[in-house]
């Protein structure tokens, strides 16, 4: 069992180098180098790596995921312009489409399945199709599944409540009390949650987390919340509209909009609970229409966690739902409440 998210990722490192040795006809080494404190906060890789393939000397900032997916690549395209050098993913398993994508977007790759992508002429490989091996960490796939992204959610949008009684987090988290206990023994072995003693329970790497949670949520959470879509009754019609009237807040891109006043939505994203559906569309004059531009997803909190701006969602939200849409101004538009609203509740105390 993987005790730190460290082990984790050096078990990951291990396995995609022996892969890689294995699956490339050159000779290779690979040694990691001291990292220089040359980075932003945001954007500081988890190593610096020395590579030398067939003679040919490489240095890389280097990503190790253990999970990876489309999301992913939106922040590493992000991270990409702030590194020294090039941006090296060493991922557990990185599937054929997403090979394809990554070798679009020019990110090089290895995974501990064998696939890679590295192009520094005159040194070209590109492997894809190896299947994954099994993965190491195995109970963080518990951790980061449906129940536990709503805990992680509720930690990071209410500073301090993960030393509260388990109650209260299960309230706030909206799930079942029984959970909260064997999620608070996985995150503690994860190393995000540390037991001070008398001084009660302290989040940790709180920015490694979030960038967890805003990789799963889409993949494992969001699709679960999906109520349906449905069409408006003109263009802009949610633009002087209110929503907390009705038990209901405005999300991605709407959110997004109203946050800066930057962007203009083609996807209106809405978040309430069941019950307030049938008011919510009422009052909005909203039609069902499985093409139409407004999605409604079921609230997976038990509190108002935005009291600032009452009609949207928390900016950890609004974000993560503009980077799973892949679109460039989206993502423009994300980092902008990246670094408005959400690195001073990241930052370690």
């Amino acid at each position: 069992m993987y005790n730190t998210n460290k082990d984790i990722e050096n078990e990951i490192l291990k396995l995609a180098v022996e892969a890689f040795r294995k699956n490339v006809p050159f000779r290779l080494n690979v040694e990691p180098l001291v990292k220089q404190p040359l980075y932003n906060f945001d954007f500081r890789p988890d190593m610096e790596l020395g590579m030398e393939i067939n003679g040919k000397g490489i240095r890389y900032c280097a990503e190790i995921k253990n999970t990876f997916t489309k999301t992913n690549i939106m922040l590493l395209l992000m991270r990409k312009q702030k590194m020294p050098y090039p941006l090296l993913l060493i991922a557990k398993y990185v599937n054929p489409l997403l090979a394809e994508e990554l070798k679009k977007e020019h990110i090089e790759f290895i995974d501990a399945a064998g696939n890679a992508f590295i192009n520094q002429p005159p040194i070209y490989i590109f492997l894809k199709g190896n299947r994954p091996p099994e993965p190491p960490g195995q109970n963080q796939n518990r951790t980061f599944k449906p129940t536990g992204l709503k805990i992680i959610y509720a930690f990071l949008c209410n500073p301090r409540l993960e030393d509260a009684p388990f109650r209260e987090i299960a309230d706030k988290a909206d799930v079942a009390l029984g959970t909260v206990g064997w999620f608070m023994r996985d995150l503690r072995e994860l190393g995000f949650l540390i037991d001070m003693g008398g001084k009660g329970y302290k989040l940790f790497q709180k920015n490694t987390l979030f960038q967890r949670w805003i990789t799963e949520y889409p993949e494992r959470l969001r699709p679960k919340q999906i109520l349906g879509r449905y069409k408006g009754e003109y263009n802009d019609w949610w633009n002087n509209k209110e929503l907390h009237n009705f038990k209901a807040k405005w999300g991605g891109e709407v959110a997004a909009a109203k946050l800066t006043k930057y962007l203009h939505p083609e996807v209106i994203t809405i978040y309430t609970k069941t019950e307030y559906l049938n008011q919510l569309l009422l009052e909005c004059r909203l039609r069902k229409d499985p093409d139409g531009e407004v999605e409604i997803l079921k609230q997976f909190w038990g509190y108002d966690e935005n009291a600032e701006h009452k009609d949207l969602v928390h900016p950890m939200l609004i974000y993560a739902d503009l980077m799973a849409t892949g679109n460039q101004r989206n993502i423009e538009t994300a980092k902008m409440i990246y670094e408005e609203y959400i690195v001073q509740l990241i930052r370690e105390d």
